[in-house]
């Protein structure tokens, strides 16, 4: 710490004279403009002085101007405070030059102060103006964070509305997936019993087999059970590849939820962000840092596809159940109003039979061993083709769960050449054995007509009547209702 204060008088080694009666003549300009100014710094007669003295007296070493047009003395030529004359007698100076040197030294204090004054005050002013310029960019981003935050709140609200429909929707089309499934196993009753009633009318001997109408509504009632068995099928899987694609809207409306509650939870936080929060910390350079990968726009497009997709997703859920129901009426009246008209044509049929039953006798002693070996390999046989068929199920499922290997890891390797080889060679067994079949059928109806001509007509008669009303409308009688047809149980 330096201190300012007054300056010790000189002291000389000589007493100093007395001052003379007579003023000396003072010294023009010209006469002192060859002197060499005094340093304290070269003097060792000069008591100790704090440098901050010699600071302030080098701010204005120079006396003032003797006239307004003088521009005052070099630095090198400042007035010497002692005379280098051997008598020692000081230059002076006009009591004029003493006022003039006072008001130059006042007016340079003032000017020296006004402009300190405005130099505060422009300080004063930027200063302000810079916490404004803060506080107003700090605010803008606060309010730029603010309308993010509501931006992300309404694109949440909409991905939770969305998503609320679609969870609802994939719901109810997984509901009418159980009941197609119900349906479809269902109609597998019904096949099985029209199946088995031209089957068993395939017992019938001689004359009595002939292509009667109830056969002919029993070929129908296969047809049509078929038919509606192959849309029914084809219908679950348009309902399962819908579910799968809803899966699919569903899966990236939630991912980008997700993302929106993430993103969301970070605005918020630097929302809330103010110059006194506790965390804040220097991260140098990470404005230069550019993670981004969206703009706005591409971020609202981003979501409003999502939804988008998810809408058009629904539609089509909500298009194909209809359909589905209305396939599901369809068959089902279709399926039962052909139950009537083969129940009524067995009606019709056992009636003509027992009228001539009366009229004809037969037996079916030997014939009937024969059928009856012939229907056990038939019954080996498709017991066999049930066994290929679970076979080549599990290896068309194979095939199936292989084929949802992700990317790269979906390699035709030798387990899956192997595989196709299996299904193609079960095929081939299967064609076989179909072949087999019906060759076993073929020839158990060559049996049964050679079996009419040498057994009874009555025998026929009875056997028909048996298989007719015994068999056939026995079995027919546990027919489905309508209700689990639709698959509501």
């Amino acid at each position: 710490m330096e201190l300012y204060g007054y300056p010790l008088k000189a002291k000389f080694n000589q007493p100093r004279p007395p001052p003379p009666k007579v003023l000396p003549a003072t010294h023009t300009a010209a006469g002192y403009k060859n002197r060499i100014p005094f340093n304290p710094s070269e003097s060792f007669n000069m008591p100790w002085m704090p440098n901050s003295y010699y600071k302030a007296a080098a701010l204005n070493p120079t006396l003032s101007p003797l006239t307004e047009s003088f521009p005052g003395l070099p630095p090198t030529k400042m007035i010497p405070f002692i005379s280098e004359r051997p008598s020692g007698v000081f230059t002076r100076h006009t009591l004029d030059d003493w006022h003039r040197s006072n008001m130059t030294n006042y007016k340079e204090s003032e000017t020296t102060r006004h402009n300190a004054e405005r130099l505060r005050a422009d300080l004063t002013r930027t200063i302000k103006d810079v916490y404004q310029q803060a506080k107003r960019t700090q605010g803008e981003s606060t309010k730029n964070l603010g309308e993010r935050i509501n931006d992300i709140e309404y694109w949440k609200s909409e991905l939770c509305i969305e998503l609320d429909a679609m969870i609802r929707e994939t719901n109810s089309l997984m509901d009418m997936q159980k009941r197609l499934e119900r349906a479809l196993a269902d109609t597998e009753g019904p096949f099985q019993v029209a199946h088995k009633c031209l089957l068993n009318r395939e017992k019938r001997m001689g004359i009595d087999l002939v292509n009667d109408d109830v056969e002919k509504q029993l070929v129908t009632e296969i047809k049509i059970i078929r038919s509606c068995r192959e849309r029914l099928q084809k219908c679950l899987d348009t309902v399962n590849a819908q579910i799968m694609c809803n899966k699919e809207a569903r899966q990236e409306l939630e991912k980008d939820l997700a993302d929106k509650q993430l993103g969301h939870h970070i605005d918020n936080k630097c929302y809330q962000l103010k110059n006194t929060s506790r965390g804040i910390h220097f991260f140098k350079g990470v404005e230069r840092i550019d993670a981004t990968v969206s703009v706005p726009e591409t971020w609202a497009r981003f979501t409003d596809n999502n939804i988008f997709r998810s809408q058009s997703a629904r539609a089509a859920s909500a298009k194909l159940r209809a359909s589905t129901e209305s396939l599901l009426m369809g068959t089902a009246d279709e399926m039962w109003r052909q139950f009537s008209k083969v129940n009524d044509a067995f009606t019709s049929r056992i009636t003509e039979i027992a009228n001539a039953k009366s009229k004809i006798q037969t037996h079916l002693a030997k014939t009937r061993q024969e059928i009856f070996q012939l229907e056990t390999k038939i019954q080996v046989i498709q017991k066999t083709i049930r066994d290929k068929e679970v076979q080549l199920k599990v290896a068309q499922t194979r095939l199936d769960e292989r084929s949802r290997r992700p990317n790269v890891e979906l390699c035709r390797d030798a387990a899956q050449i192997r595989l196709v080889q299996e299904v193609n060679e079960i095929n081939e067994t299967l064609r076989n054995l179909h072949q087999c079949l019906r060759a076993s059928e073929d020839m158990l109806q060559m049996l049964v007509r050679s079996k009419g001509v040498l057994e009874h007509d009555l025998v026929v008669k009875n056997n028909s009547l048996f298989i007719d009303q015994e068999r056939c409308m026995g079995m027919r009688k546990s027919y489905p209702s309508t209700v689990q047809i639709l698959g509501y149980v």
